[in-house]
């Protein structure tokens, strides 16, 4: 490929938003969406003062923009909610400094989808080879010791993995709705004592005088957002250290723009008979998925997190033809509630030789301990399904 111009930006801003957009095409993973990326920097919550240094890269054919790929320079493993910890032992003990690194995903966002970014009609192997040759060129140059690009595309891996990065198996919670007409048909997959259970737990929400209502395009606002963002605050506090707190007020004051606030729902939940919400959760959706993300509550109210969090939203995917829902990060709780462990998988590269081959060599011994993993958790579900399979291999 000829005449291609490879340019770095420390910003969204500087990549034009009607084209980044048109690259992703319809239906597109919220995450990924130019404002979305570009409300994480306008907020702070992203920033190079919290380890977050953007840094995207782009291919242009002249003045033509055909190709971008979203990546961050980072000063910790924070908000990846990918532990790689064991790279860090071995980078320490080897005497090699393992930060900054090079990150490639939407930031804070555990959420398989991440790939470069392409113009119709471009050899997107041949693309991918140019902006991995610049990203490795990069780490070089500046003493950077890896690239990672996590909870990748499964479609866009299989390019990135022709151009010698290593996989690494991990895994997810995914719900699969089948064609369910109510909740009371979802309930059917299950066997009758965990039937019983989620009965029971929302049940319990009722006996507590406890209502949720789920909150969709203009009925979400800065009040309402607000309000989420100090749930969202009250829940990572409990935490303490461990809380996770890196999104800004300001960040879900963004959401309520137009081109964002259509791929929010928000479930809040009251007391009967008030209007004073005690607690809430937020999700972003598009067509085919909806992703859990944040929740909080102000009184410890038996179930309730289940409720905001699993089964109202589920109640309103069946609803609205939602195929799939992705919970979020964390909790063994989910495999009793209608989610599978699936596989998902991380590509990397790392610019020392030694320590590259001795991770290579350690990683299919890893990939096949967690598909074993994921298939004993499997086992413990209450209901049936169809084994998962990582994509594409």
């Amino acid at each position: 490929m000829k005449n291609i111009n490879i340019k770095w930006h420390e910003s969204i801003k500087e990549i034009p938003k009607i084209i980044w957009n048109n690259f992703q095409g319809k239906n597109s993973i919220p995450f990924y969406k130019w404002d979305w990326l570009n409300a994480l920097e306008n907020s702070g919550s992203i920033n190079p003062k919290y380890g977050w240094q953007p840094l995207f890269l782009s291919a242009w054919n002249e003045k033509e923009l055909i190709a971008c790929a979203p990546l961050y320079l980072k000063s910790h493993s924070y908000g990846e909610f990918i532990f790689d910890n064991a790279f860090v032992q071995l980078a320490q003990d080897m005497g090699l400094q393992y930060y900054p690194k090079l990150i490639g995903m939407s930031p804070l966002s555990p959420i398989e989808g991440y790939r470069f970014l392409f113009a119709d009609k471009v050899n997107k192997k041949e693309l991918t080879h140019i902006l991995i040759s610049e990203i490795d060129k990069f780490a070089k140059q500046n003493g950077i010791l890896s690239c990672n690009f996590l909870y990748v595309d499964p479609l866009w891996r299989k390019i990135a993995e022709s151009q010698n990065c290593a996989k690494w198996i991990n895994q997810q919670s995914i719900l699969t709705l089948n064609e369910e007409k109510s909740f009371s048909d979802f309930l059917k997959k299950f066997n009758s004592n965990q039937r019983r259970n989620i009965k029971r737990e929302r049940a319990s929400i009722k006996k507590n005088g406890v209502k949720i209502e789920p909150l969709i395009g203009s009925e979400i606002n800065n009040e309402s957002l607000k309000k989420m963002h100090y749930y969202y605050q009250l829940h990572c506090s409990r935490w303490g250290i461990w809380g996770s707190k890196y999104l800004t007020e300001s960040f879900f004051l963004e959401l309520a723009s137009k081109t964002l606030r259509d791929n929010i729902i928000l479930f809040e939940a009251k007391e009967e008979g008030s209007d004073q919400t005690i607690g809430m959760s937020l999700c972003v959706k598009n067509e085919k998925m909806l992703w859990g993300r944040y929740w909080g509550s102000e009184k410890n109210i038996d179930c309730l997190h289940f409720e905001a969090c699993y089964y109202s939203p589920i109640e309103w995917a069946i609803k609205n033809k939602i195929k799939y829902f992705d919970p979020g990060a964390g909790g063994s709780h989910k495999k009793r509630r209608g989610f599978i462990s699936t596989p998902n998988a991380s590509l990397h590269r790392w610019y020392n030789l030694q320590m590259d081959s001795l991770i290579r060599a350690w990683l299919p011994k890893a990939n096949k301990i967690m598909l074993n993993q994921i298939n004993a958790t499997n086992n413990e579900v209450p209901f049936k399904f169809e084994e998962p399979k990582l994509s594409n291999t």
